[in-house]
């Protein structure tokens, strides 16, 4: 196997106009070998040459897409009717197959292809099977599969469940993808539903998101830009992934970012600026790891699919926030480790907030310290930035906001009209849910080994056997009886009418608990505010 030039992509922190929205990084040593590979519906060039078609080749063409085949009945796999495809539609398809290690400049655009990885059955052990796929202006369209798929790559991680941690280092991850700075990307993927071994139910192929990787991988970048579309999940590793930079904006119909490997994964983002927003489906995480999920510094913006009891940010082991911006929305909370480095607030709204509205945050002072507004319905909100610092901050709905935006996030605000005070019935400035008001905590999943995180007072991870019936995640006595705000159902429009009822939530009609308290005073570590309402004045007493 050939061995290539190391790319070396050292990472620098930047300032931008967004305060930790934006470590941008990547110096690059003096010469690489780079293959170019330009993409159009008339031909594929490599290296201004017309593609190959020899299997043997770094790179060839090929139309044996892997896809789920339409008609096929129930021995050949679990897709349903919406994934099965024609043989027909498979076969317009273009797949740029790549075999070798090497660094490969992707531009161009092609309405029916694949970008597939694959350097052999032995390569997930090899350290030189490296693949940097650089995309510089390319746009893909995949209307069958994944746009970009890795399949056989050397893997820098393990699956060891004993050995697992939240810290992983994938610098050495055999499959890379560089947004060349200044560039706009355009990729729209597709997924494959379980397809069977033959004469089995085992598993021969399943490929859920429009960009795959069955490797751990990283994604570089620095201004520029990937726009990636999804029918399914956006990107997803079966192991570990890693965010070091670039603008990358999802819009997906299930979880936007998915590790998949249960109790073992790791998302780590160190940079960026990254929109993931699963509000496009029925269900979705913004970013959902089977792992662990760590920011590190960049800047998050996570909708959860405003059809679901899901999260903005959702992790089996945990979540830890160490720096950057982050603004997660969704229908239900999962914890953040008070082991976290970096304060954050979370917002359990005492009625349906609507991707129509607004929110600042005044420091104590009266000035607007923040702005947020969501792609999708919401009733939990997570925030966390470096700019939320010990203080009494009051909070407002607002009808607008008039200040820099970085998906959904709002600073240097100058105007906001509109305002509507919010207040909350209780507090808890540590670990666990606020008081005076229930946190729809997301239930606990199977953990390996019969290990799950225990959170109390103190936050401390401890191992422990589980209650009887706990696996099947049960609502504690009353739960269902104080939730009347969890209904889902849709309206005419298909939104979820949820408690507030329809149309915009100006508090008029909203049934709501009492909410006396103006102030939200933040303390270093986690921040919990319960029963979050409009603000509702109490007499003074005699």
């Amino acid at each position: 196997m050939k061995k290539i030039i190391s790319v070396i992509i050292a990472l620098s922190v930047i300032s931008c106009g967004f305060t930790a929205c934006g470590p941008q990084q990547q110096s690059e040593p003096g010469e690489l070998e780079v293959t170019g590979i330009t993409l159009s519906d008339d031909g594929v060039l490599v290296g201004g040459e017309a593609a190959s078609t020899d299997p043997e080749s770094a790179v060839y063409v090929s139309n044996d897409i892997v896809f789920y085949l339409e008609n096929q009945g129930s021995g050949y796999g679990e897709g349903t009717a919406d994934e099965e495809h024609s043989q027909q539609e498979a076969d317009r398809h273009t797949v740029i197959n790549i075999t070798q290690p090497g660094h490969y400049m992707v531009s161009g655009s092609i309405s029916r292809g694949q970008i597939a990885v694959n350097l052999g059955d032995d390569a997930k052990k090899d350290p030189d099977a490296v693949v940097n796929i650089r995309l510089g202006n390319a746009d893909i369209t995949c209307t069958v599969a994944p746009a970009i798929i890795c399949y056989n790559a050397y893997e820098c991680g393990s699956s060891d469940t004993e050995t697992a941690t939240k810290d992983v280092d994938t610098s050495a991850a055999g499959f890379n993808i560089i947004i060349e700075d200044g560039s706009v990307n355009n990729i729209s993927g597709s997924h494959v539903a379980k397809i069977y071994e033959p004469g089995t139910t085992d598993k021969m192929h399943k490929y859920d998101a429009a960009v795959e990787s069955l490797v751990s991988f990283n994604i570089y970048g620095n201004d520029g830009i990937l726009n990636l579309e999804s029918d399914n999940e956006g990107m997803e590793t079966k192991l570990h992934m890693t965010v070091n930079g670039g603008k990358i904006n999802i819009n997906s119909r299930d979880d936007a970012l998915n590790a998949g490997e249960d109790g073992v994964s790791v998302i780590t983002v160190n940079g960026g600026q990254i929109l993931a927003n699963a509000n496009n489906g029925a269900e979705g995480d913004g970013i959902d790891s089977n792992g662990w999920l760590v920011v590190n510094d960049g800047c998050v913006s996570a909708f959860a699919s405003e059809k679901s009891m899901d999260s903005g940010l959702d992790s089996d082991n945990g979540i830890y926030i160490n720096g950057g911006t982050v603004l997660a929305t969704g229908f239900m909370y999962d914890r953040i480790s008070s082991e976290s480095s970096q304060t954050f607030m979370v917002l359990n709204m005492d009625m349906r907030m609507y991707s129509e509205d607004y929110m600042v945050m005044k420091s104590s002072a009266g000035a607007a310290a923040a702005g947020f507004k969501s792609t999708a319905d919401y009733k939990v909100m997570v925030y966390s930035s470096p700019l939320l610092t010990e203080d009494d901050y009051t909070i407002c709905k607002a009808e607008s906001i008039t200040g820099e935006s970085v998906n959904g996030l709002f600073a240097n605000i100058t105007e906001t009209t509109g305002e509507t005070q919010l207040a909350h019935t209780g507090s808890n400035n540590g670990m666990g849910p606020g008081k005076g008001g229930e946190m729809p905590v997301k239930p606990d999943r199977e953990m390996p080994q019969g290990v799950r995180p225990q959170i109390g007072e103190g936050a401390e991870m401890k191992d422990f056997t589980p209650p009887q019936g706990f696996g099947k995640a049960e609502p504690p006595q009353g739960f269902k009886d104080n939730m009347p705000q969890w209904d889902i159902t849709p309206d005419e429009n298909g939104r979820p009418i949820g408690f507030a009822g329809e149309g915009e939530s100006d508090f008029s009609d909203i049934p709501q608990r009492t909410a006396t308290e103006p102030v939200f005073s933040i303390k270093t570590g986690g921040n919990m505010f319960s029963g979050v309402a409009r603000y509702t004045a109490t007499e003074p007493a005699a």
